[in-house]
């Protein structure tokens, strides 16, 4: 596995002159399901080494991680010493860590529900690409404006430009991941909706957030494996 050290949090840390609390996200090296928790880290100005798995050598059995990981999959994270594996499950654990949570447990349901609502879009275009892309592209694009138009309905509900409450909260980084990569796939798609586009300009535009999308680290980055798409 090949060990890098985290672009932004060099740039925080130097910034700073403090030693931060160490992170490492353990994945191939695609943004995949790692984009967001990669967004909330650079967006909160933390340090992250990326610890990149050959995805090959994982198919093949020769990571030794593979036997060890619970439920024998990646992303693996490390806060120290501490270990946790499964994506939501991370961006959860971070969103109580640097409280973007919401300010009270109303308002923890109700991101919890719409990021809840960005996984179920991300399973079904994960499971379209990997069936087939190609021949299920058309189709799957036809029905996106359905599931786009709920997050417009949440956001119209929000006077504060994010997806629950008057904050950021670990659900927008999510949203925002999501949205990047079906623009990738179809740049006109957000066409008819007004507040995604403006969410996504209004995340895009947060400073520690918008050095990281602009850096060679992220760019470079494939959303998925290039035989998928």
């Amino acid at each position: 596995m090949a060990h890098l050290r985290g672009w932004t949090g060099r740039r925080a840390a130097a910034q700073r002159g403090t030693t931060m609390t160490q992170y490492t996200i353990t994945y191939f090296n695609i943004r995949g399901r790692t984009g967001a928790m990669r967004y909330l880290l650079a967006d909160q100005g933390c340090e992250w080494k990326e610890d990149k798995v050959c995805s090959q050598d994982w198919n093949d059995g020769k990571v030794e991680l593979k036997k060890t990981a619970v439920f024998g999959q990646i992303p693996m994270f490390a806060d120290g010493d501490f270990i946790m594996f499964q994506s939501n499950a991370i961006l959860r654990y971070l969103g109580r860590k640097h409280d973007l949570y919401g300010k009270n447990i109303k308002e923890a349901a109700l991101i919890d529900m719409a990021n809840d609502g960005v996984e179920d879009l991300r399973e079904k275009i994960y499971k379209c690409v990997k069936q087939e892309w190609k021949t299920n592209k058309e189709k799957y694009l036809e029905e996106l404006p359905n599931h786009l138009r709920n997050f417009e309905r949440l956001l119209s509900q929000n006077s504060s430009g994010f997806i629950i409450g008057s904050t950021v909260s670990f659900a927008d980084y999510n949203l925002l991941d999501i949205l990047l990569f079906h623009l990738f796939i179809a740049p006109d798609c957000l066409n008819s909706f007004p507040r995604l586009k403006a969410f996504k300009e209004k995340m895009e535009s947060r400073p520690k957030l918008k050095a990281f999308l602009q850096s060679n680290e992220h760019k470079t980055r494939p959303f998925l494996p290039e035989n998928m798409l």
